[in-house]
């Protein structure tokens, strides 16, 4: 049991640093292609997306953490 959570928690890491490393700050997608947005703005579509998949990983890492913590 003990391998599986900590290769589960490998693969939730490798997930969450990808989601994290995907969020341009202030500049949301358009960002990444160099369009300036100065302006204040709700998150739509796959930001939003990208924004909820971020939380809801980092939810699961913490668990996963706790439970090989609790296993150990």
């Amino acid at each position: 049991m003990q391998t599986a959570l900590n290769i589960i928690q490998i693969v939730l890491s490798v997930i969450l640093i990808l989601a994290v490393l995907l969020q341009v700050k202030g500049g949301g997608i358009g960002g990444i292609f160099g369009q300036a947005d100065k302006v204040y703005r709700t998150k739509r579509g796959i930001e939003k997306g990208l924004f909820w998949v971020t939380i809801i990983v980092a939810a699961l890492f913490v668990i996963v953490a706790l439970a090989t913590v609790a296993a150990g």
